[in-house]
């Protein structure tokens, strides 16, 4: 619920805000001279520190050992000589021997943007390296509980989890336009996409519905979350370069993960005992290149 809320919150927030943009773009009513506006584009990396929350969550679902659906036979009650055909959830031990993820990742950001005067207002798309922990085997068996031991082989992948999303910011150079060193608070709205493949071909069953089991296929399954950024910048101006370093605090609370036809409760579940929390604080360093405006352009051309 309260990521529905944040993302309805934020899409009125951004519609309200494109347009205010679009009306104060109007240059015969004079809100501002768009001739003076001028884009940028900037590459950064950040380390990102997670949140014992997150961490927990991460290698909570990404490292779930789960269970597999397996048929097996047992002698008939009332008729040894018959046969009956059961069907049950078994588990091996082998995924246990999965690395855990690290409390940190890298990431990496391309910010296009505009600036008018002191205001500026950029799309931050961000990204992290895929995250891999090695399968211990290439496969493991599940063993049923009929007499003789009836087993099953299943393969075992590599267990790999990443994030991607894009974020709306707007900020404010405090010391003014053209300040050779300026300091930058932002703060903006967005969206994130966490990705997980998980080690083998569980079976889910969904919940309040026992004979809806659906099995976890090759390949990576996703949950998303509406975002809000917080970021401060020292930027030091060289001309149409500017470097800078920033740091800042990323509220993130993501769904649960979506399973083929039904979500998987990883919160609500007995098994899972952990909240659906993406927040992370980050320190990183940018270098921005500033485009010229027209304005700038024509001082250009004068000359």
């Amino acid at each position: 619920m309260k990521t529905k809320i944040a993302s309805f919150l934020s899409i009125v927030a951004l519609s309200l805000l494109t347009f205010a943009t679009s009306s104060f773009a109007n240059e015969e009513e004079g809100f501002y001279e768009k001739d003076h506006v001028r884009g940028f584009i900037s590459v950064g990396a950040d380390y990102r520190g997670m949140r014992s929350e997150y961490q927990r969550y991460v290698n909570t679902v990404a490292l779930y050992n789960g269970s597999h659906q397996i048929s097996y036979t047992v002698e008939n009650a009332e008729d040894p000589t018959k046969l009956d055909t059961l069907t049950d959830f078994f588990k091996g031990s082998a995924p246990n021997n999965y690395k855990k993820f690290d409390d940190w990742y890298l990431g990496l950001h391309i910010n296009v943007g505009a600036q008018y005067k002191q205001f500026l207002t950029w799309i931050d798309f961000n990204f992290m390296p895929t995250q891999v922990s090695e399968r211990p085997a290439s496969s493991y068996k599940t063993n049923g509980p009929s007499n003789p031991i009836e087993s099953t082989t299943f393969p075992l992948y590599d267990v790999e989890w990443f994030t991607y999303g894009a974020d709306w910011m707007f900020g404010w150079k405090l010391f003014g336009e053209n300040a050779p060193i300026n300091l930058i608070p932002a703060v903006g709205f967005g969206f994130s996409l966490m990705n997980m493949h998980f080690s083998s071909n569980y079976d889910f069953v969904e919940v309040g519905n026992d004979e809806n089991v659906q099995t976890l296929r090759d390949r990576f399954y996703s949950t998303f979350a509406s975002t809000v950024n917080a970021e401060l910048e020292l930027r030091i101006e060289l001309g149409r370069l500017a470097l800078g370093g920033y740091l800042g605090y990323r509220f993130v609370r993501y769904n649960d993960m979506n399973h083929e036809e039904f979500t998987i409760n990883y919160g609500a579940s007995k098994t899972h005992h952990t909240d659906n929390v993406g927040d992370t604080y980050f320190l990183g360093i940018r270098a921005t290149w500033y485009f010229l405006s027209r304005w700038e352009k024509k001082q250009q051309d004068k000359l």
